[in-house]
């Protein structure tokens, strides 16, 4: 079949000409219509010119003081009715984002540590105002997060990220700090747990990248100590079944330490070395950012992640 767009002028293929036509054919003259789209009345005039040329018919003719459409302005009056207020509901003025009736997919990217915490808190408050979406939760981590918006559609991200690229902002969410976490059974561990037993007992790491070492190594190797980490894993869940009647200590997020999936009845108690805070973000692509959708979603996981933390720091406070 014959492509025939590519004979069409598409460079004077102008908006403002439909605009144009469409007040002709309200007004029915040249000086209402430039008066009716604040105008000057030779800059209607040309734009009829345009009009004539681009459909290459007359389309008004003046009789007396009124224009009179043709045939073909009459038969084109309701497809350009229809094109402009397309283009004015879905184009420039787009519905409001209706959660009760979507039906796509939200798509959010998730550590280890945003999962465990939050996966199921937004999955309820998600399915519960939008019930006909689907829910993706990706893992990523601070390596791959920001390929990840890409080769798997991301909508948002939340973690720990530091140094975004320029393609990305970020909403705080809330800062986190550490805990010890150990069976004090097992270990012998009595709080507030002293430098000198925290460096004799064997030490459990998460290790998001496989290393037998942190920051907290540093620290102690520049006062002339050293710990023995006895174990590392990725999952912070291998971990906690490990520290359960074993002479295991590992130093986790607060927060981590009071997720309720377990019954073990371990101990927690501050760190008697400085290990540094550090902050949860909500990341997106910056091209998105005034998408209606995007922003009811962001809206939904802030309130969500705002209100899980202040439920897991209450009863850290009632204990």
């Amino acid at each position: 079949m014959e492509n025939k767009s590519k004979d069409i002028n598409w460079r004077g293929v102008d908006l403002n000409l439909l605009v144009a036509f469409s007040a002709l054919m309200e007004t029915r003259s040249v000086t209402k219509a430039a008066t009716k789209l604040s105008i000057g009345q030779s800059a209607m005039s040309h734009n009829l010119s345009r009009l004539r040329l681009l459909l290459n018919d007359p389309l008004f003719e003046r009789q007396g003081h009124q224009m009179i459409a043709t045939q073909r302005a009459i038969e084109l009056s309701s497809t350009i009715e229809n094109i402009l207020n397309l283009v004015m509901t879905q184009v420039l003025r787009p519905d409001d984002f209706n959660s009760q009736h979507y039906q796509g997919t939200f798509r959010i990217g998730l550590t280890d540590y945003a999962e465990l915490l939050f996966a199921p808190a937004l999955f309820d408050a998600i399915s519960r105002l939008a019930p006909k979406c689907q829910l993706s939760f990706c893992n990523v981590d601070r390596h791959n997060y920001i390929n990840s918006f890409n080769d798997n559609n991301l909508d948002v991200v939340i973690g720990s990220m530091t140094d975004l690229p320029k393609e990305l902002e970020s909403q705080y969410l809330y800062t986190e700090d550490h805990v010890c976490l150990f069976d004090q059974s097992a270990t012998g561990l009595t709080v507030p747990v002293s430098l000198a037993r925290y460096i004799i007992t064997p030490q459990a790491l998460v290790s998001p990248d496989g290393k037998l070492a942190s920051p907290i190594d540093n620290q102690l190797q520049e006062q002339g100590f050293k710990r023995h980490i006895a174990l590392g894993s990725s999952n912070f869940l291998t971990i906690r079944h490990l520290l359960k009647d074993r002479n295991l200590l590992c130093v986790v997020s607060r927060l981590m330490a009071k997720i309720d999936i377990f019954n073990d009845n371990l101990t927690q108690c501050k760190p008697p070395v400085d290990i540094p805070d550090f902050h949860i973000n909500m990341l997106w692509l910056r091209r998105n950012s005034t998408h209606q959708r995007m922003e009811w979603l962001r809206q939904i996981v802030s309130e969500t992640v705002t209100e899980r933390v202040a439920s897991l720091r209450g009863k850290s406070e009632a204990r």
